[in-house]
């Protein structure tokens, strides 16, 4: 195991009713920007709820944060923020929220350039205004974590960044604001959340056990629940379950020690911003590719995978290794992701202008080992299509 700090300083408020308990969290006196996505916060009943909560405060909303954040909306609420002389943001509703309302904290308190934080991946960052978080879509774990991601359209770039600024100062995990997800949300949550784990976790070993089972008993229960929370999407238990899992799966415990990957994700990120998929979509169908052209550097890991999670045992280990490869893959397929390209409208044709952008963005040195090269990343979308 490897030299490591683990810090996380948000207070999680998990369970049914805890939107009443964010008043105590938030200074009296307080002026509040309260942001939030396309108004789904108020068809189920859940902006009623911080209404209620933060009665006596004076809050001032904005609404229309995008799935995938775009830079040029939140310099709007960065402007609202300095206009209006905001003290605290509350981001209210999933991963795309609260990562553009990190972007507007930071932004806000800059000296300069905002873009400057996202180019120089938070480092340059200096501050943020303190900000908390209502989660009602369990995926990406950023209610809990210091990451973000922003989309800037002109560029066609979405770009991943982080610094301890930004933090939330506490998060409110209520499994009933989830019951009211579509199908293809509760989809996306879970894979997300899956792929999060699994970008920690098939790398190689070095004898972290604890993050090991850790992250094995995340994906288990992602698994088992994950069906589950689309045939019976109220069951109380079961969203309990995933929104947790969604939330230590990315909390920075499991990579705290060991390696990690993300070489999916940043591939992933590239398909979002040229062709606006989803970025849970992206995920689905590059991973079996992106296995598939690193499974010699990730053998002892993917065995371990195929033994503890998919339960093979049986063969030589070539045939282990496919075998759980093709089981990730039936299991995002239950979870009614498509897993090829083709499925997602693209083709052959579009490999080049993926592997363009990637180099612009100087995406060479992907993966645990820094050798996931624009080649590399070409022969894994060869195999997606």
């Amino acid at each position: 195991m490897f030299n490591f700090d683990f810090y996380n300083p948000t207070k999680l408020m998990f369970g049914q009713g805890r939107i009443a308990d964010i008043a105590g969290e938030i200074p009296p006196g307080a002026k509040v920007l309260i942001t939030y996505g396309g108004g789904s916060i108020k068809s189920n009943g859940v902006y009623d709820q911080v209404m209620a909560a933060l009665k006596g405060y004076e809050l001032i909303e904005f609404s229309g944060i995008e799935p995938n954040p775009v830079y040029e909306t939140l310099m709007q609420a960065v402007d609202l923020v300095k206009e209006r002389g905001i003290d605290f943001l509350l981001a209210v509703g999933g991963g795309s929220v609260i990562d553009g309302t990190k972007f507007i904290a930071a932004a806000a308190v800059h000296p300069g350039d905002p873009w400057e934080i996202v180019l120089s991946r938070g480092t340059a960052a200096r501050g943020a205004l303190p900000l908390g978080a209502v989660l009602t879509l369990p995926a990406t774990g950023s209610e809990s974590n210091y990451r973000a991601v922003v989309t800037r359209q002109a560029m066609n770039a979405k770009i991943s960044f982080y610094s301890d600024f930004f933090f939330p100062r506490f998060a409110v995990l209520d499994p009933v604001t989830t019951y009211s997800l579509p199908p293809v949300q509760i989809s996306n949550g879970v894979v997300d959340a899956y792929m999060h784990v699994l970008e920690q976790y098939l790398t190689y070993p070095v004898n972290a056990r604890v993050q090991e089972r850790i992250s094995e008993g995340l994906l288990l229960t992602l698994i088992e629940e994950g069906p589950r929370a689309l045939a019976d999407p109220t069951n109380y238990e079961v969203r309990s379950n995933i929104m947790l899992c969604a939330t230590l799966a990315l909390n920075g415990l499991i990579s705290s020690g060991v390696p990690t990957d993300w070489s999916t994700h940043m591939v992933g990120h590239e398909l979002t911003a040229l062709y606006d998929i989803d970025h849970a979509a992206t995920l689905a169908v590059l991973l079996p590719g992106m296995l598939q052209v690193t499974r010699e550097e990730k053998r002892l890991r993917l065995l371990q995978y195929a033994h503890r999670i998919w339960g093979l045992t049986e063969g030589d280990e070539d045939e282990r290794i496919t075998a759980a490869i093709e089981k990730t893959r039936e299991f995002f397929e239950l979870m009614q992701m498509k897993t090829c390209l083709q499925d997602l409208g693209l083709t052959a044709d579009n490999i080049p202008e993926i592997i363009a952008s990637l180099e612009s963005h100087d995406m060479v040195r992907l993966g645990e080992n820094k050798n996931v090269t624009p080649e590399k990343v070409r022969q894994a979308l060869e195999l997606c299509l």
